[in-house]
Parts: C-alpha cells; structure tokens; sequence
C-alpha cells in the first residue's frame, strides 16, 4: 500500500510515542548525542564515520562537478572547512573527477582520523574510455588520486540493473581480493532504482550501500519516500551501512529552509541511515546544515520515550 506523503510523515516520525529517532535502530543507539559530527558505525564493517558527510560530486559527471568547479583554492578551503567543523567522511567518484582534488585538500592531516569513500564508473560515458581499466587497476589510480595507501570504502557506482551483480561479477571479485588485501577497507554500490536497490540486502558482497532518501521522493528510486525506506530498512538491518545522499533533493531545497529542516528530521527519524551525505559549494552551507541536524537531534531527546 502506497501513503500519501503526508501520511507517511506522520508515520515515520511518530516512532515510539512521537519520537523523531526510532530506539531500536542501531543508528538510533549512536546518536545519543546532540553533535551533529558525531562519529556512528557504519554498519557492520568497522568502520566510524561523521554523522554528516562531505560530497564532492553535485551534477558530477565527466570528470567535474559542482564543487570541482569550485577552483584548487575555494575547494581546499571548502574541505578544511568541513574537516575543521567535524566532517570525517569524504566521498568522491571517479566520474566526478574529485579524487585529486579531495587527496590535495586533505594532504597533511592525520589519515587515520578521516574517511575516504570513492566510487568506479562501469556505465557508457562519464570518463574517458581509454581509461576504463578493471576495477584493481583503477582503484590504483584512485588510491594515487586521493594521496593515501588505502581507501576506506570503494563502490562501483550508478547501479540501476536489478541484474547488476551479474553484470559486475568480476569487478565484485577484484574488489573482494583488494579488501582481502587491505587495500580497501570495504566495497559496496551507489544505487539509482529500486529494483537495483532492492537485491542489496540479500547480497554478502555488498558492505556499503549509498541511497537516495528524503521525505518528498525528489531524485528518489520511487516518488513515493513509503516505498523505498523499507527497503533501507532491510538493508540496515542485513548490517550494511548506509550513506544517504539526495537529502536535499539534488540542491532542490537549498533555499527553503522549512524543507531541509523536514528532510533532516524525517532522515533521522528512519534510524536506518548511518549518515547523510551532502554536496556542499559554501563554508556557510557547512555551517547551517550543521546547525539544523543539531537542532533536530536536540529536539529528539526533547520527546519523552514510550511507555514499555
């Protein structure tokens, strides 16, 4: 049955007698505090991320993006920024062209205190063909990109095909033998379809899912926000960690505070999502985002919990 989303809303966010953040997620259980950098697992991989990520790859496509664009100083600027604030998790793409750019803004600081996520292009476009190498060949290059001997998190990136993992089997294999190698921490897939999506949960492959999720199915796998949390849910609860993107409907809701506000506490309310990428262009944008997840969490604990 599909809800209305308004409807929807009103089931999500009224939890245990009105809580924002649902008790029994394991997300919920990290976020007993107010700060809105706190570093929350990331599903079962061992991995500790900030609670609000960094994205280097707004309309990224062909090797630039929104904040590639930005130019060297006004993106090194842009990223200390965030890692100065509290952000430890940084997500790039091979297609967003971010990867060198991500590895010079972060040169210097301690590797062990920060997160690296990136993403291998597989689809028609996007990077030059001569430079579709497999999957361990490029994440060489990436490592060498991003200035680091390892990278945290690597995903193949923009699966759509529910058949996707027949289709990838052997860039699933080089993945798995890099993990094994310690070159990558974990691997995963950036979805964009339900049906992709929907396969995630039941595959041992997959440790890292990015998603696409807010409370008014913009850029979403279905319209309807109702059809695809459950999904995000069984994906949460197989033990996959699960990075959010699209909270603000691909920049939709940059300037209406009133719907960042209400994506932000319907994406915690789900307790389901470890953390929120967002494809900051400002320092200021850092800042207020910041602001508001702070405000939601401590209006969070404000809710007294249910009755046993």
């Amino acid at each position: 049955m599909r809800l209305d989303r308004r409807s929807f809303l009103a089931t999500a966010l009224a939890g245990a007698g009105g809580a924002m953040l649902p008790r029994p997620a394991r997300s919920a259980q990290a976020r007993r505090s107010t700060d809105p950098f706190q570093l929350v697992p990331l599903g079962d991989t061992g991995i500790e991320v900030s609670l609000i990520g960094a994205g280097t790859g707004m309309h990224g496509y062909n090797r630039q993006s929104k904040q590639t664009q930005l130019g060297p100083e006004k993106f090194d600027a842009l990223i200390r920024h965030a890692y100065d604030k509290g952000v430890r998790l940084f997500d790039c793409a091979d297609t967003y062209g971010s990867n060198p750019h991500v590895g010079r803004a972060l040169a210097g600081l301690p590797r062990e205190d920060y997160v690296l996520v990136t993403k291998l292009w597989v689809l028609p476009g996007g990077i030059p063909e001569e430079e579709r190498a497999d999957a361990a060949v490029t994440v060489d290059r990436c490592r060498q990109e991003l200035r680091t001997d390892y990278i945290d998190v690597v995903q193949i990136h923009c699966m759509s095909d529910p058949d996707w993992r027949e289709q990838q089997a052997r860039a699933m294999d080089l993945l798995a033998d890099l993990k094994d190698r310690g070159v990558i921490r974990a691997h995963g897939v950036s979805i964009h379809s339900l049906p992709a999506l929907d396969v995630c949960a039941t595959t041992p492959w997959v440790d890292v899912v990015h998603t696409r999720v807010n409370p008014f199915g913009d850029a979403m796998d279905d319209p309807d926000p109702g059809v695809v949390t459950p999904v995000i849910r069984n994906i949460h609860e197989a033990g996959k960690g699960v990075i959010g993107m699209k909270l603000i409907g691909e920049g939709r809701y940059r300037d209406d505070p009133a719907k960042r506000d209400e994506a932000i506490r319907f994406v915690l309310g789900l307790g389901t999502v470890d953390t929120m990428i967002v494809g900051f262009e400002t320092t200021d944008e850092i800042d207020d985002f910041a602001a508001r997840v702070g405000a939601a969490l401590e209006e969070s604990q404000e809710v007294p919990p249910a009755e046993e």
